[in-house]
């Protein structure tokens, strides 16, 4: 009593089977187009979360940050700066890419696009007040930089001077000519430094305009500048004093010098004039004359030599020197001998 099956039948069944089977699919692959459009939803979301507390992180960071109280702790701030930069160099090439992402789901008209597009609006404001505030921050710390290096500069070239006017106005004018010669040469050197300081100093101004307002409209500041240019006038005036003083100590022990050679010869011509007998024969005399006809020869150069010290006396005199009185004595003495 077998009746087989109509194949008509099994055609239907078999294409039902098929049409369920592509329907399935097709339902399979919207749902995985929907979950993978909602996992790069939510990964920009998270994404955009992570880049907001960065941003408040640094925001607080820069909130508390001051610019240092010298020039080793602003120094060290803007090292921090720098590292800080750099990451914000890194966190704006993460950003850009997460923006990228927000483009994306934007122009596929998915679900939650307004939100998308006011988190992107959000973290754009705040990121691009972070960097305002980072730029004035940096403006803030350079400024301080050139403040505390301008006053550590200062402070360097106060201390030399004071070294300077301490050397430049020393009382040691030596003790003979070759220790007032060695002095001498040695204050030449210092002069020459002076001399070298002195567009450090003239520079001042000019360093002090270029910083900032707040900076160089302080009254310390003023003053401190004034206080440099006013040391400087005196570390110079100093120096030329000491100059002349070395030079009017080194006249005098050449004066001395020369004036005790004149005198050795005046001694020794004195002892040999009081010493000779009258010889009684012809070539004794001769030898005698002859004698005398050198010393007048050495006479005139000596008399030269006198006349230099005088000469140097009386420049000496005139310019008030401290030992005028022992100078002049020294002068008659020579001149009474001769």
């Amino acid at each position: 009593g077998y009746q087989p099956c109509d194949p008509q039948i099994i055609c239907n069944r078999v294409n039902h089977v098929q049409t369920c089977l592509e329907e399935l699919e097709e339902l399979a692959a919207k749902r995985r187009k929907e979950l993978e459009d909602s996992r790069q939803l939510w990964t920009f979301f998270q994404e955009m979360e992570e880049a907001e507390a960065w941003i408040r992180e640094k925001e607080k960071i820069l909130a508390a940050k001051s610019c240092g109280r010298d020039l080793s702790s602003v120094l060290t701030l803007t090292n921090k700066h720098k590292t800080m930069l750099g990451e914000l160099g890194n966190r704006r090439a993460l950003l850009h890419q997460t923006m990228k992402k927000g483009e994306k789901i934007l122009a596929k008209k998915s679900f939650s696009s307004a939100g998308v597009q006011e988190k992107m609006r959000e973290v754009c404001l705040r990121w691009k007040k972070l960097e305002e505030v980072t730029g004035l921050h940096q403006q803030r710390l350079e400024d301080a930089l050139s403040f505390f290096q301008f006053s550590a500069d200062t402070d360097d070239l106060v201390a030399w001077l004071q070294d300077a006017y301490r050397i430049a106005s020393s009382d040691d004018f030596g003790h003979d000519e070759h220790s007032s010669q060695a002095l001498l040469r040695k204050h030449r050197a210092v002069v020459e430094q002076v001399e070298k300081h002195r567009a450090a100093v003239l520079s001042l101004r000019q360093q002090l305009a270029l910083l900032a307002p707040d900076r160089r409209q302080g009254v310390d500041v003023q003053i401190r500048v004034v206080e440099v240019e006013q040391l400087y006038g005196e570390v110079a005036e100093v120096a030329v004093l000491r100059t002349q003083w070395l030079q009017d100590a080194l006249a005098v022990y050449r004066m001395f010098g020369e004036v005790h050679a004149c005198e050795v010869w005046v001694d020794e011509k004195e002892q040999w004039l009081q010493g000779m007998e009258v010889p009684e024969e012809l070539d004794e005399v001769e030898v005698v004359q002859h004698r005398f006809e050198s010393l007048d020869q050495e006479m005139n150069s000596v008399m030269g030599r006198i006349l230099d010290v005088n000469q140097v006396v009386q420049q000496l005199l005139d310019g008030g020197h401290p030992s005028s009185d022992e100078v002049r004595s020294c002068q008659d003495h020579l001149n009474s001998r001769y």
